[in-house]
């Protein structure tokens, strides 16, 4: 009970700076008390001031020390009331040599929380009343306690302006840290909104294409409809395909934003069918580059062919740009899925900053309009490893010519 007791009146101490001082101020001034019983029973020391604590003086304890329970709310007032009792305390008569923590803590205080404009003006009063102390000691002892009570005024002067200027710097290095982090994040939204529109712009690309296909081949069928049925025929399977490809893309598009810019060329969509020109770019560029197939190589959709084409290019970019002296594998495999899988044996320090870019945002962005997955990340051998699957439609069977039997 009594453990839980403490541990609540603990959480409760951290969470409100109020009551912490004003334990703190509490325990300052039950030390002082016991000090001052102890100093009243002991045997009398020649030269200070035995004026037993009485009820005035018990006061004067409580005022000088609890007054720091408002160090934090107004710390010049307090100093100001902790230096002025410890005063009145000394002279009424009692011990000199009670009631001078309590004017330090307040002059850190001040010094932690105000400019040293303020600051430093502020530590006149607790240094009069240390040295008013001072010189109610024996003569022996005058000077020296004058020099002690100097360097105790400065010391914690000293603390408490340092205090402060590590503050500052922790806060602004808070504020930094914040306006570098509000940075990455525009940044990453304006590379998302940039490969979107880039994307788009594909997209758009892809459709018209088929769109063309389907007029050409409608053209086609209703020309040859009444004297060549095969070919008709042939040619409305064709625009069915065309068009349920269209769809496809056409649903994906709708959910990019879409913003006309100038035209940046007419050449068509780069799809695997350029891989073997990429790589060898890559070799020239002096990155060794190993490329492997496996499962049978079948004609994929536009936009997931485009897609694949544009990861391995990124992932390529980044081994020549961040792996150092490396070599890197592309492997594909063909089934009910492809896979993309490009490693490389690069140094592992580049790991963090390539995983991190805004190669990898992007190249999720991509994969994500086709209910792909993208898993990135430093391999446990060494080097780093991009593996992306993107989910391909089963194969339709050829539709059969004229005089084939349908199944």
């Amino acid at each position: 009970m009594r453990a839980k007791v403490l541990s609540s009146v603990g959480r409760l101490a951290v969470t409100n700076p109020f009551l912490t001082d004003l334990l703190f101020g509490l325990v300052v001034a039950g030390v002082t008390l016991v000090f001052a019983r102890v100093l009243g029973d002991g045997p009398a020391e020649a030269g200070y001031a035995l004026r037993p604590l009485d009820p005035a003086g018990v006061a004067l304890t409580l005022v000088a020390n609890l007054a720091l329970a408002w160090r934090r709310r107004v710390p010049v007032t307090v100093l100001m009331i902790s230096s002025a009792a410890s005063v009145v305390f000394h002279a009424a008569g009692h011990d000199a040599r009670l009631n001078g923590v309590a004017p330090l803590l307040a002059l850190y205080t001040v010094a932690s929380l105000r400019a040293p404009a303020v600051s430093v003006p502020c530590a006149l009063p607790p240094a009069l009343s240390l040295w008013h102390a001072a010189f109610l000691a024996p003569a022996p002892f005058v000077w020296p306690n004058v020099a002690q009570t100097s360097i105790m005024t400065a010391v914690a002067w000293t603390f408490g302006n340092s205090t402060r200027m590590l503050t500052e710097r922790n806060e602004r290095l808070a504020r930094l840290t914040e306006r570098l982090r509000q940075e990455q994040e525009d940044k990453a939204r304006r590379a998302v909104t940039e490969e979107r529109m880039r994307i788009a712009r594909e997209l758009h690309d892809v459709v018209a294409h088929h769109m063309s296909v389907i007029v050409i081949q409608a053209g086609l069928a209703r020309y040859v409809l009444g004297s060549d049925p095969a070919t008709a025929r042939g040619a409305l399977a064709t625009i069915a395909g065309t068009g349920s490809e269209a769809l496809g893309e056409m649903r994906r598009l709708l959910s990019i934003l879409r913003i006309d810019t100038e035209d940046e060329g007419y050449d068509p969509a780069p799809g695997l069918e350029r891989l073997d020109q990429l790589v060898e770019r890559m070799r020239s560029a002096g990155l060794p580059v190993e490329v492997s197939v496996t499962g049978p190589v079948r004609p994929l959709p536009p936009g997931i062919d485009l897609c694949a084409y544009r990861v391995v290019q990124e992932c390529l970019t980044n081994v020549l740009r961040h792996a150092g002296p490396a070599t890197a594998r592309v492997h594909l495999r063909y089934g009910g899925e492809l896979e993309l899988r490009v490693t490389d044996d690069g140094r592992g320090a580049a790991a963090a900053v390539r995983e991190e870019g805004h190669g990898l945002i992007v190249m999720r962005e991509r994969v994500k309009l086709y209910k792909g997955t993208v898993t990135a990340g430093p391999k446990p051998s060494g080097g780093f490893e991009v593996v992306v699957t993107l989910p391909l439609s089963p194969v339709s069977p050829t539709p059969p010519t004229d005089g084939e039997p349908e199944s």
